[in-house]
Parts: C-alpha cells; sequence; structure tokens
C-alpha cells in the first residue's frame, strides 16, 4: 500500500495536469506513463551500466553515443523552455527509435511508444510533473505497482472512462476462484489496464511467499503484508516472458496495461494490439489464438454488435451470431488448452436469451465442455457506468457438464447505487462464494436447497429448459409459514383485559401524585 503522503503527491500531481488544462483522466495517466517510463528506461540503463563494469560483458545499450542526451538524468535538470522542447524533439523521438530497434526482440512496452505523443504544452507543468515523478518511489518494486494501480483508480473517480475498469473485488474473487499455478499460461484477450494479470500475479506472490520473505509494516495505521514471492524463483523466467499475455486495439489502454504489469514487477508481458474476434488474430497470432492457454480472465466489452464479415470464420461456426458477449466466449473456448478453465463475466443475457445462437453457445458450454458455475452479481455492481446485470461464469474446456454451481450474490459489500459506499467491512457475501464453491468444487457435494444463496442444478434439468442458465429460473423463493392466530373472540378479550390492566395501573399512578 502507498502511504498517505505518496497519495497526496500524486493527487497533486493529478491536479497539476487538471489545471495545466489536460483533463481528460486517461490523457493524464498515458503521459505520466511516458514520463515514468523515461526514468526507467535510465534506471536500468544504470542497473546494467554498473553489471557491466563488475562482469566485463558488454550490454545492449538503449541509448546510442548521440543519444545520451535523452536519459532521464540528464535532461530532467534543464530549465522549463528548454526541457519542453529537448523532451518533445529529442526524448520522444528516442522512444520511437527505440520501439523500431525493438521490433521482434520482446520488448512489446517500447514497441508501444511508436506513436507516442507529447501532450504537455506547458513549459512549467512538464517541469512540475518531471520533479514530481523524480520523487516518486520507482526504485522500490513492493511500492511501485501500487502507486500505479492508485493512478488507475483515478479513472473511475474522475467520473469517466471508469468501464475500462472492473471492480478490484470482483476481480480478486475471480482469481481466487481460479487458483492459478505458477506454470500456468494467462490471458486477457479484452484486457484495458490488465488488472486481471496484475492481480493474477499478485495472487501469486500471496501464495508463495514463505514466512521470512513476507515484510509486516504499519502504515498510516494499518498493517500492511508485502509479500515477496521468495519461493516463485524457480517460475521466475516463465513469469516474466510466458505467463501473462493480453489483447486490446486500444494503444492507449496497451501501454497503460503493459506498465501496470511492468511496474508490478512482471519484466516482458506480452501485450499486443489485436482485435481477437477478428480473422487477423490467428494470422498473426498462431501460437496463442488457439489451445494455448491454461487459464483466460476476462470482462469482455458488451457492445452489442460488429461486422460479421470481419468475424473469425471458426467463431462464426460454434454461434452464429454479431453479437460480441456471445463471440467472446467462444473466443475463449478457442483459446484454452483442453482442461483450461475460465472466469469470464457476461451480461445475464447470456444466460437466457432465447436467440438460436444464445441457446446454442449454452448448449455447447453443457453438451462439449464443463460448465461449473454461474454466479449472479447484483445489478450496481458496475454502477455508475452502467447497470446492466451480469454474472460470473466459470468453466472448463472439454468433457461434458453433469451438474452447475449458483450462486446468488445479493451483497457485494458496497451499496448498489451510484455512490458505491463501502457496507461494513467491504466484503459482502464473497468470501461465502469462494467458501461454497471450493467445497462443491472439493467434494461435488450436491446443495439441494433451493432457497439458499448456494445451491445446484443438474445438465438434464438445464436440458429440458432449453439450457436456460437464469438463476432465477431454478431458485425458490423462502416459503414464509402463516402463524394460526386463533379464535378472534378470544383475541379480543385478552385486549380488554390488557386495556383494563392498563387503564388501573394509570389511576394508581395519579393517586400517587396527588
Amino acid at each position: 500500500m502507498i502511504t498517505g503522503d505518496l497519495k497526496n503527491r500524486i493527487d497533486s500531481l493529478w491536479t497539476e495536469f487538471w489545471t495545466g488544462g489536460i483533463t481528460n483522466p486517461l490523457t493524464v495517466i498515458e503521459q505520466i506513463t511516458f514520463l515514468m517510463y523515461s526514468r526507467l528506461l535510465d534506471m536500468q540503463e544504470r542497473k546494467d551500466e554498473k553489471r557491466a563494469s563488475v562482469t566485463g560483458k558488454r550490454h545492449s545499450s538503449r541509448f546510442s553515443k548521440e543519444e545520451q542526451d535523452c536519459r532521464w538524468e540528464t535532461w530532467r535538470h534543464y530549465g522549463a523552455e528548454q526541457m519542453l522542447a529537448h523532451v518533445r524533439d529529442r526524448v520522444f523521438p528516442h522512444f520511437r527509435r527505440l520501439a523500431e530497434r525493438s521490433t521482434g526482440s520482446g520488448s512489446h512496452f517500447a514497441a508501444f511508444m511508436k506513436d507516442a505523443q507529447l501532450m504537455i504544452q506547458k513549459p512549467s507543468l512538464l517541469v512540475r510533473a518531471v520533479n514530481a515523478i523524480q520523487d516518486l518511489p520507482l526504485e522500490r518494486g513492493d511500492t511501485k505497482g501500487d502507486l500505479y494501480e492508485y493512478l488507475l483508480s483515478k479513472l473511475t473517480t474522475a467520473g469517466i472512462n471508469g468501464q475500462f475498469r472492473t471492480p478490484r473485488h470482483i476481480i480478486r474473487l475471480m482469481v481466487e476462484l481460479m487458483q492459478p499455478q505458477a506454470n500456468d499460461r494467462i490471458c486477457d484477450p479484452a484486457c484495458g489496464t490488465a488488472g486481471f494479470l496484475v492481480e493474477t500475479y499478485e495472487y501469486l506472490l500471496r501464495q508463495h511467499t514463505s514466512p521470512a520473505g513476507r515484510h509486516v509494516e504499519t502504515v498510516d495505521g494499518e498493517e500492511q503484508i508485502t509479500y515477496s514471492g521468495d519461493l516463485l524463483d524457480g517460475h521466475r523466467h516463465h513469469i516474466d516472458t510466458d505467463m501473462f499475455h493480453a489483447f486490446d486495439f486500444d494503444a492507449t489502454m496497451l501501454r497503460i496495461a503493459t506498465m501496470n504489469l511492468v511496474m508490478h514487477g512482471v519484466a516482458e508481458p506480452d501485450v499486443h494490439y489485436q482485435d481477437t474476434l477478428s480473422q487477423s488474430f490467428e494470422e498473426r497470432h498462431p501460437k496463442t489464438s488457439k489451445e494455448a492457454f491454461d487459464v483466460i480472465l476476462a470482462n469482455p466489452p458488451f457492445k452489442g454488435s460488429l461486422d460479421e464479415q470481419d468475424v473469425a470464420p471458426d467463431l462464426l461456426r460454434t454461434v452464429k451470431t454479431k453479437k460480441t458477449e456471445l463471440l467472446f466466449v467462444a473466443l475463449i473456448l478457442r483459446m484454452l488448452k483442453i482442461g483450461g478453465r475460465s472466469a469470464t463475466i457476461v451480461p445475464d443475457g447470456v444466460l437466457f436469451g432465447s436467440s438460436k445462437a444464445h441457446v446454442q453457445l449454452r448448449q455447447q458450454l453443457i453438451e462439449s465442455n464443463q460448465l461449473e458455475a454461474v454466479i449472479s452479481l447484483p445489478s450496481g455492481v458496475f454502477r455508475p457506468y452502467a447497470g446492466v446485470s451480469t454474472a460470473i461464469i466459470l468453466f472448463v474446456k472439454g468433457g461434458r457438464t453433469d451438474n452447475v454451481f449458483f450462486y446468488d450474490v445479493k451483497s457485494d459489500g458496497f451499496t448498489l447505487d451510484d455512490k458505491r459506499a463501502k457496507v461494513g467491512d467491504g466484503t459482502g457475501d464473497l468470501p461465502d462464494v469462494l467458501q461454497e464453491y471450493k467445497q462443491w468444487r472439493d467434494t461435488k457435494a450436491s446443495f439441494p436447497d433451493r432457497t439458499a444463496s448456494a445451491f445446484t442444478v443438474s445438465a438434464e434439468e438445464i436440458r429440458r429448459n432449453d439450457f436456460d442458465l437464469a438463476l432465477n429460473r431454478y431458485k425458490q423463493q423462502t416459503v414464509h409459514t402463516v402463524q394460526e392466530e386463533g379464535d378472534p373472540l378470544k383475541l379480543l378479550d385478552e385486549l380488554e383485559l390488557m386495556e383494563r390492566t392498563i387503564l388501573s395501573d394509570i389511576s394508581d399512578l395519579k393517586e400517587l401524585m396527588r
């Protein structure tokens, strides 16, 4: 967690951008990302230079002899007017040259810098931003991830672009339901800011830290634990280069997503500009577009319809539709290995839609795969940006379904209005969702009480209902028993006796007061 002082510094930097005329929060984060990237480049270059001086081995420099003035520690000392011109005319072109040199080298973040543009027009704003970023503890791996996450939280509090962010506690629930392992290959085919992948990495750190590797400190009166992930050492190369894969077709989001992963500690995440529903996906990424992943976590866009001519033909063979929410589920099935598993957020219409495509997809999930769970979320989870009712579906590729676990989440720990204020400890039903699902998954026991929040339904019953997966189709309302009140005349006699007693007591009180 970041301290109050560090939060204040970020808030102050944010205010500087707004007062400087840059009011789109996505642009603010993008510009801060560029400047952070410039500083991190120089920091890494200095580390490599020190290592080379000790080992005597040359390293591949990020800065040629002619580009030494593009290093952060050189130009950050310039005056305001000189700095603005230098960053615009020298540093940003260096980003683009670096992107060209990195093509094919695996440095995907550098590749996203090829169209980087400096949007800061005021010299004084650039100086203040550079000074603020210089003061940030980017050398501390345990802090810089939280720092960047706090920056991303501004997307929500600023009141726009919040649709890019699935609520953090919902992401955490989905990751814990999946229980990813250190040797898994994990993907988000519509990654946004890469929240699912970052939380997966944080989950692995929590699960693979020895008692000696835990660092406990008190921050602003609260005990905070930092997990070193020291037990992941044998998997470090896999984590840094082949565990995390992400796709999106918004270049700004990809820059932010990649920086988010890098800031949290993943050295070279595999992040690509790509519409994963399109025909070009398989052509450009043959090794990741089919049967490539152990785990897929996603909250795909529910944007309705798209150009059917651009959709991959094999997806249309699975489900003939223009609806992206259906096509993404088909895509995820295609991208998973046999035995691979997914937690995906879908609008409720996917569960009960009556069109041929809706029924076809649900039948595919039941008959040719293992649909494990349907977790119904309250309709206010994505407020104030969207009021659509959603559910988390958990499924495994291959096999067939015997029973489906349902859970009716009434509270996610926050109010369901636009304010989304914390209720109690902010956990709501989510710990119970996790506990009940794990018990069902480990024992495959039946949960027959359909008046409870958690219950199971057989695949055979779902087939009889035209593969309808709407929770309310199977959940039973609590039966309220009517209590017998007895003979009405007897009740009136009892009321009359009570009234006489009260009047007698009042009379006695009056006598005492005279």
